[in-house]
């Protein structure tokens, strides 16, 4: 009995072969979009797309255009070539503006650079590519059913632009005792970074930092600066103190700030 199954298997699936490349070699339109459609149907999308990619010029301006450029769009998707499958989107949604099927295409189009954002560490366009073509869904579908994952998803790329604005900041603080100690550009590094991305959730990390550079600065600096500089420093400490008093930081910087505290001492005794 198992044997007779498994022959039926094979007679089916050589069958099926053979239907398949029958159509592929058809002059038949109406036969490559009629197995085409079956094939997507299956989630069988690459082969599929090789029906589609035959007749899709020669359905222009027929009435089955709209559901094969629906299905030809998807296939794109579907097997990861997110470029045309944004390109394929675009001309979707410009074509068929009132479709049913509007909606969800312009949504995968988007998506299809959401799928090109690379990792935080590498340049980043695609990303703000991404969270542009995701905020132009939101705005242009604000009742969507999809709202709530394209939100997720501006949000996770979001956080990558933040991570590398973080990590390139980071770097001028590592780099500055090789670098004749300049951690004024650390400073102004992590000032910036604060500035462009106020709601951060590495806004804690970076106060710190800011501090320690400053208290570097400080403890490093010749004598005629370091008043002034162990003056920013605690003034920097302050202000993370003031907002992070739980931060697993705090005991080193309250550390460093007694140090700054007595040097400041000394200056207001000589004074």
């Amino acid at each position: 009995m198992k044997k007779l199954i498994y022959i039926l298997i094979i007679a089916i699936t050589f069958s099926s072969c053979s239907e398949y490349q029958k159509a592929l070699k058809s002059e038949e339109i109406g036969a490559k979009f009629k197995m085409g459609t079956d094939l997507f149907d299956a989630g069988k999308y690459a082969k599929a797309h090789r029906l589609f990619l035959q007749i899709v010029p020669k359905y222009r301006g027929k009435p089955q255009a709209e559901k094969l450029m629906f299905m030809h769009t998807k296939a794109y998707y579907e097997l990861r070539e997110y470029y045309t499958s944004n390109y394929q989107a675009e001309r979707f949604v410009s074509a068929y503006p009132k479709s049913e099927k509007a909606e969800e295409i312009a949504f995968l189009g988007a998506k299809s650079f959401y799928h090109l954002s690379p990792v935080y560490s590498k340049e980043q366009k695609e990303t703000v590519d991404a969270i542009q073509k995701l905020q132009d869904f939101i705005n242009g579908y604000p009742g969507s059913s999809y709202i709530d994952e394209a939100t997720k998803l501006v949000q996770e790329l979001d956080y990558k632009l933040e991570k590398k604005a973080f990590e390139i900041a980071k770097q001028y603080y590592t780099i500055a005792p090789v670098n004749f100690g300049d951690y004024n550009a650390a400073i102004k590094a992590f000032d910036n970074f604060i500035s462009e991305f106020p709601g951060t959730s590495f806004r804690e990390e970076a106060m710190f930092y800011k501090f320690d550079s400053a208290y570097k600065l400080a403890i490093n600096s010749v004598e005629w600066k370091k008043e002034e500089r162990v003056k920013d420093a605690i003034l920097y400490y302050s202000s993370f103190k003031s907002r992070y008093n739980t931060s697993e930081h705090i005991e080193e910087a309250d550390k460093k700030n007694i140090e700054l505290t007595e040097l400041q001492k000394e200056f207001n005794t000589k004074s």
